[in-house]
């Protein structure tokens, strides 16, 4: 089936949604996805931020649909047109669906530990607003202790429900999830049980804010202070195949994370074993530094930008091969 997003065309097989139409062109025109995952059934349609205007239906219904649409649930059709950034409507609703999500969101930026790979704070610089029109008081939650290696801030949470369909998904059995309704709703264990098993850990690495986040690393240090390193170990549960980022600070490894791609999503779920209790360079083999887009903030000091080369007279010409090498499009 043929699509056209933002004026690039692009065919997909029949089933594909928007959202993974974009990404197969990549650059700036992919939707933010917040609580979508290509990786977990059944995930997205919950936070609103992938919003797209559908400009013309098909080629045997061209009319447009009357409203915004989520670009994860929403499948493409032959002859189908799509605006993203190109339109005004759809940056000024994501501008309001970003204010939403900080409605009860705390902007601890400075203290909490997911800054600098928050994808709610690359939302919020890109679409945030000012100034927040919400005057009553926020939720707050009692602290509940899951666990001696998780730690929830419940504070912190936009009921995403990535961690949940992680724990039904991936492992053995969950002992959280949704409790209560509406404004009331939260994540939570069931009577205080304690998460626990082999793949509890990829609950953090799914969280795309600073909800769930990683005990033995908490408060140790900034995640651009580190140094990202690809490595690998012959890992002995069936299910994990050993390949992990490590996060150094001089020869002292700090964390340990599953790899995720350019969309931050875990390419493949890693074992407890290898994610808390391997922290010595000597427990994994090193392949070399993780690549890092030069536009994150983990990249700083780490990772040289080279870009093409180009007419250096044409200054023209050199900001729009910055740009498209930064896409890395596939036209």
């Amino acid at each position: 089936m043929k699509v056209t997003i933002d004026g690039i065309a692009i065919e997909v097989e029949p089933g594909t949604s928007i959202l993974n139409a974009a990404r197969l062109i990549g650059g700036d025109i992919v939707p933010p996805a917040m609580c979508y995952y290509s990786k977990l059934k059944d995930s997205g349609g919950k936070c609103r931020t992938c919003l797209v205007k559908v400009s013309k239906g098909s080629e045997k219904d061209p009319r447009p649909m009357p409203k915004l649409v989520a670009s994860c649930r929403t499948t493409v059709m032959d002859g189908m047109e799509v605006q993203n950034i190109t339109s005004p409507e759809v940056i000024e609703a994501r501008k309001g669906i970003v204010e939403m999500l900080l409605i009860n969101h705390p902007l601890d930026c400075p203290i909490c530990d997911q800054a600098g790979e928050c994808d709610l704070q690359n939302l919020g610089f890109e679409h945030g607003a000012v100034k927040t029109r919400y005057e009553f008081d926020r939720r707050t939650f009692e602290k509940i202790d899951i666990g001696d290696k998780i730690q929830l801030h419940m504070t912190r949470c936009i009921l995403c429900y990535r961690c949940v369909f992680v724990a039904d998904q991936i492992t053995d059995h969950r002992e959280h999830g949704i409790l209560n309704r509406g404004d009331h709703s939260e994540i939570s264990t069931y009577i205080q049980r304690a998460v626990d098993n082999d793949f509890s850990g990829n609950v953090i690495d799914v969280c795309p804010v600073g909800a769930l986040t990683d005990k033995t690393f908490r408060f140790k240090n900034r995640v651009w202070f580190t140094k990202p390193v690809d490595a690998h170990r012959d890992c002995d549960h069936p299910n994990c195949n050993g390949k992990v980022t490590l996060w150094y600070k001089g020869e002292e490894v700090l964390r340990v994370t599953a790899r995720k791609d350019q969309y931050g999503e875990v390419e493949e779920f890693i074992c407890n074993t290898c994610r808390f209790d391997k922290k010595k360079t000597s427990d994994w083999v090193i392949e070399g530094p993780r690549h890092i887009s030069h536009k994150s903030v983990i990249s700083s000091n780490h990772y040289d930008f080279i870009p093409l080369p180009v007419v250096k007279t044409n200054q023209v010409l050199i900001e729009a091969n910055k740009e498209q090498f930064e896409r890395d499009t596939r036209l």
